[in-house]
C-alpha cells in the first residue's frame, strides 16, 4: 500500500503522458500510432487538452460502479439483509472501514477484485475501475503536472490557455474537496512531488484545506467561460461540451467549499450531544458562500447561462430518461456530472434494485434500496407545513392538515413523485401469470405480501424517484428497447438554491440575502416549493387568502433552519448527499437521525374507506387519467405507528472515515483520524 500511495502522489512520467483517450471528442482525436515527445507534450492545445481529458474519465459513477452498489449512507435508506455486505449496512453497524474492504463502494475498488485497477484507463465504460480514493491522488498529480508545464503551451490562443489552466485549477480543488467530505482535512498538494522528496506534508484542518481549495475554485471561475459552446475553441464540438467544467461549476463548488468550511462540524469539531451547536456556523465562511452562490444565481436568473430549473412535469429527467435514445439525465438543471457512457449499465444494477423481488417481479438479484419511514416523515404537506411538530407521523396536526388515519393524503407533490406506498398500482401492463396478479397493487400494510424483509419492503415503502416503477418484468421499462438511462449529478441547480438559503440563514435568518444578490433565504426555498406546487415556508399561499402563514417558521431562526434542512432532505432525497449533510450538521450521532424506522398499520375496512383493489379498479375505470397513487392516497388506515428497525450506535469518531492503516504509517505528519 505504501508503494501504491507513493505512486499516486509521485506517479510515473509515462503514465502522465497517456494523452490519447477513447472518451475524447473529435477535436482531441489523434492518430493511433502517433507518439508525443515529452518536450512537445504540452505544446499545442489539442495535446494539452488530451492530457486534461483523462481527468473527466476518472470521475466515479456512484450508481453504476458495481452491479448492485450503494451510495446513500445517512438515515435516508436501508437495504434488505441480502445486501448486508454493502456499504449502506456496514455504515449502519459502524464499520466505516468497509469503504476499502468491500468491493461495492464507489470510494475504492478492492484490489482483490479482478475488475479493479488503480490506474485510470481510457475506457469510458469501465465503471468497475473508477473510484474516488485512488483516482483523486492520480488526478491531483496530473493537475499539478499540467500547471507546472503551462509555459510549454506555446501553440494556443489566450482563450485556449485559459481553458486549460481553468480546468486544472478546478480539478485540483474538486478532487481534494471530494476527499475532504469523508476524511476531513488533508495535505493540500499543490505542486509536483518527487519520489526522492522526504514526505513531511502536514495534514491541514478542514478549514485550512478549504481555503486552499476555494482559492483554486476562484481562479478557475475567473478563467473559465460560462458556456464552452460560445467560445471559439468549443465551436468545433458544439452541443458536446456540457460535461466540461465552466464558470458556473467553479462558482458552485466555491460556494459549497465555503459553506462546508463554515458548517458546525468544521467549526466546533466532532462530538456527540452537540445540542444547539448544530445551529452555530462560522458566519464569515457562510457570507463568502452566499456571495459565491449569489454570483452564480445572478448569472442564471439574468439568462446568461444554459441552466434553469426544469418544470416539475419533467422532474424525472433529472435522474433518468427513457425512450430518448439513451439521453443522459440531468436536463438544464445538472451543473456538474461525470461521464455516463455505459448507459446500458443502468440495466445491470440501478434499474433493478428498487422494487419488490417477490416472484421476481423486479428481476436480477435480491438487493433492494428502500426509504426509511423516518425519512419519509420529512415529506410535508401540500400547503408547505411539516406533517406535525417534530415530524411525528402518529400525531394529528390541525395546522398542517395531516391525519395519521390518512397518512398519504394531501402530501408534498414530491412525496408522490418519489415514494411508493400502500395501494400504489405498481404494474400497469397485462400480467400473464395469474399468481402475480396480486402484485399489481402494493400491499405494504402490516402483514401485506410486499412486507417481506427478505425480498420486499421492511419499511412500508419503496422508492421510485431514481427509477420508474415500470422497471419490472411486465412493464419491461428496463429492457434495451426502452433505453432507460440513469445517472446522478454531483451538483444541480436546485442544490445551489438550497445551499444559498442555508448560507444566508446561517448568517442572518430567513430574510438574509447575499451582498450581490437580492433573493432572501426564505424565497430561495420557496422557489423550489413553487416548482413542485407546494406551499411556502410557514404554509398557506403567499399573496392569497387561501391560507395563513405561520410566521414563527420565518422569524425563529432555528425553526427556519430546520425547514431549510427539511427542504434539502426532500428535494435531494436519495441523491447521495444525506450522509455528508448529517455529518457536517453534527447530527449523525443524534436521535432521530441515528435510527431507521418502519411504518406499521392496517388497512381500514372497505366500509370505512380503506384500500380495496375493486375500489381502485372502479376509480381507474371512471377516470383513466388517474395516476397510480391517486386512489390509494385517499384511503384510510388504522393503528398507524413507527417501529425501530435498527439504531446506529455511533460516537464522535464516526464523523470521519478512517484512513487505511498503511497510509498513516507512511510518515509522522499524516495521522489517523481520532478514534480509529
Amino acid at each position: 500500500m505504501k508503494k501504491l500511495y507513493r505512486f499516486f502522489l509521485f506517479g510515473g512520467f509515462s503514465a502522465l503522458m497517456a494523452l490519447g483517450s477513447a472518451s475524447c471528442t473529435d477535436y482531441l482525436d489523434k492518430e493511433a500510432d502517433s507518439t508525443v515527445n515529452p518536450d512537445d507534450a504540452f505544446k499545442s492545445f489539442m495535446n494539452f487538452q488530451g492530457f486534461v481529458e483523462e481527468i473527466y474519465n476518472c470521475i466515479p459513477d456512484k450508481e453504476k460502479c458495481n452491479y448492485t452498489t450503494s451510495w446513500n449512507w445517512g438515515d435516508d435508506e436501508i437495504m434488505n439483509p441480502e445486501a448486508d455486505g454493502h456499504m449502506c449496512h456496514q455504515v449502519d453497524i459502524g464499520n466505516f472501514r468497509a469503504w476499502y474492504t468491500c468491493d461495492q463502494t464507489w470510494l475504492y475498488r478492492n484490489e482483490t477484485d479482478p475488475r479493479a485497477t488503480y490506474h485510470p484507463n481510457d475506457d469510458g465504460t469501465a465503471k468497475f475501475k473508477h473510484a474516488l480514493w485512488p483516482h483523486s491522488w492520480y488526478c491531483i498529480r496530473k493537475c499539478n503536472y499540467g500547471l507546472e508545464n503551462l509555459d510549454k503551451l506555446t501553440e494556443a490562443t489566450g482563450e485556449q490557455r485559459d481553458l486549460i489552466e481553468g480546468q486544472l485549477y478546478f480539478f485540483r480543488a474538486w478532487w481534494h474537496f471530494e476527499l475532504m467530505q469523508f476524511w476531513g482535512g488533508l495535505p493540500y498538494i499543490d505542486k509536483v512531488l518527487s519520489p526522492s522528496d522526504e514526505m513531511t506534508l502536514p495534514r491541514l484542518s478542514f478549514q485550512e484545506c478549504a481555503e486552499k481549495a476555494a482559492a483554486d475554485f476562484r481562479k478557475a471561475a475567473d478563467l473559465l467561460p460560462i458556456d464552452w459552446d460560445k467560445t471559439s475553441t468549443g465551436a468545433s464540438t458544439i452541443e458536446h461540451n456540457d460535461l466540461r467544467v465552466n464558470k458556473i461549476m467553479a462558482l458552485g463548488y466555491l460556494g459549497k467549499t465555503y459553506l462546508w468550511a463554515g458548517s458546525p462540524l468544521m467549526e466546533h469539531g466532532a462530538q456527540t450531544n452537540a445540542g444547539d451547536l448544530t445551529y452555530q456556523y462560522n458566519t464569515e465562511y457562510c457570507k463568502a458562500a452566499a456571495n459565491a452562490f449569489g454570483e452564480l444565481l445572478s448569472l442564471v436568473e439574468s439568462g446568461q447561462t444554459q441552466y434553469e430549473l426544469v418544470d416539475f412535469e419533467d422532474y424525472h429527467t433529472l435522474f433518468y430518461t427513457t425512450g430518448e435514445g439513451w439521453r443522459m439525465p440531468g436536463s438544464t438543471e445538472a451543473i456538474f456530472r461525470g461521464p455516463s457512457e455505459d448507459f446500458n449499465g443502468s440495466n445491470w444494477n440501478t434499474t433493478k434494485t428498487f422494487g419488490p423481488k417477490i416472484n421476481a417481479l423486479v428481476e436480477h438479484d435480491n438487493v433492494i434500496h428502500q426509504p426509511t419511514a423516518n425519512y419519509v416523515n420529512f415529506y410535508g404537506m401540500e400547503n408547505g407545513l411539516p406533517i406535525s411538530e417534530g415530524n411525528d407521523p402518529t400525531v394529528k396536526d390541525n395546522n398542517s392538515g395531516y391525519d395519521p388515519s390518512y397518512p398519504f393524503k394531501g402530501r408534498d407533490a414530491r412525496f408522490y413523485n418519489d415514494i411508493v406506498f400502500d395501494g400504489y398500482k405498481y404494474v400497469q401492463a397485462a400480467i400473464s401469470d395469474p399468481n402475480d396478479e396480486a402484485l399489481r397493487y402494493c400491499s405494504l400494510h402490516e402483514g401485506g405480501q410486499m412486507r417481506s424483509e427478505t425480498n420486499a419492503s421492511r419499511t412500508g415503502y419503496f422508492t421510485q424517484k431514481l427509477v420508474p416503477t415500470g422497471a419490472n418484468k411486465y412493464d419491461r421499462l428496463y429492457d434495451w428497447s426502452h433505453a432507460l438511462h440513469t445517472n446522478l449529478s454531483y451538483m444541480r441547480l436546485a442544490d445551489i438554491y438550497l445551499m444559498y438559503a442555508e448560507a444566508c440563514a446561517a448568517v442572518g435568518g430567513a430574510k438574509q440575502t447575499a451582498d450581490n444578490y437580492t433573493l432572501t433565504a426564505e424565497h430561495a426555498i420557496n422557489k423550489l416549493r413553487t416548482r413542485a406546487g407546494v406551499g411556502p415556508v410557514g404554509g398557506g399561499t403567499v399573496g392569497s387568502t387561501e391560507g395563513t402563514i405561520d410566521m414563527s417558521y420565518i422569524t425563529n431562526n432555528q425553526k427556519f433552519m430546520n425547514e431549510v434542512r427539511r427542504e434539502r432532505a426532500v428535494e435531494l432525497a436519495f441523491e447521495g448527499f444525506r450522509f455528508n449533510d448529517l455529518q457536517r450538521w453534527l447530527l449523525l450521532t443524534e436521535y432521530p437521525y441515528n435510527v431507521k424506522m418502519s411504518h406499521e398499520f392496517q388497512r381500514a375496512s372497505s366500509d370505512e374507506g380503506g384500500f380495496t383493489v375493486e375500489g381502485s379498479q372502479a376509480a381507474e375505470q371512471a377516470d383513466a387519467s388517474l395516476q397510480p397513487y391517486e386512489y390509494a392516497m385517499n384511503c384510510k388506515v388504522t393503528n398507524f405507528r413507527q417501529e425501530e428497525i435498527l439504531e446506529r450506535k455511533f460516537d464522535a469518531k464516526h464523523y470521519w472515515f478512517p484512513f487505511m492503516d498503511d497510509d498513516v504509517y507512511l510518515y509522522a505528519e499524516f495521522p489517523q483520524n481520532p478514534g480509529w
